[in-house]
């Protein structure tokens, strides 16, 4: 099979677990060489370990803590330096906060996650544009399917993946000039460590589980490998598409379903 990412360089933040691991190990097994950050230390060096010993491609661990500008900057420095150039930048760090009603939200809160979720989608992005123009290169903004179709109890979370959509579309105007393509994968219910931990903060998290695989038509949640090869698809096939937001649901927005929140 052929190399679909060959020697070229992304940059993808939160990349030690969940949806982000997934992403880097499909451009490390697509010939990439990727450098990915997360806060903690000692899943992204064991992640590091385990990918440059399969190969073909390569990768390098950065601690990093996406919400504080310097680090972003730290991040994007050491990407030009050991490799000299980047060719993607994927958006994928982000938290979403235990179940809550808006007027138990503070706006501390909202203001924290607006930082972590949004903010640091548009710092990384300002300081690689330089370098994705010079290259041609894309960026991949990871949102969520509740953007579009709500969730419970859950406002700021769903508010920041909002934003991100529209920022994409706002954001791939601008660089079309610069024939740097800007793109979005919106998932939904994905089998991750957060996903565990929140089911974990239910009276039955196996049911909460089963409840979560049953919003699909397809029965099942979607997969960590599953979304990387959505991303290698922005990156290295999908060249005429720009502005996109990618569902990647299992058909969880189709169809009917027990919707009304009315208590008999």
């Amino acid at each position: 099979m052929s190399l679909r990412y060959l020697s070229k360089v992304a940059i993808v933040t939160g990349g030690s677990k969940g949806i982000g691991r997934g992403i880097v190990k499909a451009f490390v097994e697509n010939g990439a060489k990727v450098v990915f950050c997360a806060r903690g230390g000692e899943a992204g060096k064991d992640l590091e370990a385990e990918l440059n010993g399969a190969g073909p491609g390569s990768c390098t661990f950065v601690s990093c803590d996406v919400s504080k500008e310097e680090d972003i900057k730290r991040l994007i420095t050491i990407t030009v330096e050991t490799h000299g150039r980047i060719d993607c930048l994927v958006n994928n760090a982000g938290w979403h906060p235990p179940h809550q009603p808006t007027d138990e939200t503070t706006a501390e809160e909202f203001r924290d996650l607006l930082q972590l979720n949004l903010l640091s989608y548009f710092l990384a992005s300002k300081l690689a544009l330089p370098y994705l123009r010079l290259h041609q290169g894309n960026i991949i903004n990871i949102s969520s399917l509740v953007a579009t179709i709500g969730q419970k109890h859950a406002v700021p979370y769903v508010a920041t993946k909002g934003a991100i959509i529209s920022m994409t579309k706002a954001m791939a105007v601008d660089e079309s000039v610069h024939k740097v393509r800007v793109n979005c994968i919106s998932p939904g219910n994905v089998m991750t460590p957060l996903w565990e931990e929140l089911a974990g903060q239910s009276p039955d998290a196996a049911a909460t589980i089963r409840a979560g695989e049953r919003c699909q038509l397809l029965g099942r949640m979607g997969t960590e490998a599953e979304c990387g090869r959505a991303a290698i698809f922005l990156a290295a096939d999908a060249t005429f598409c720009t502005g996109i937001d990618l569902w990647l649901s299992g058909g969880a927005e189709l169809n009917y379903g027990e919707k009304s929140q009315i208590s008999s």
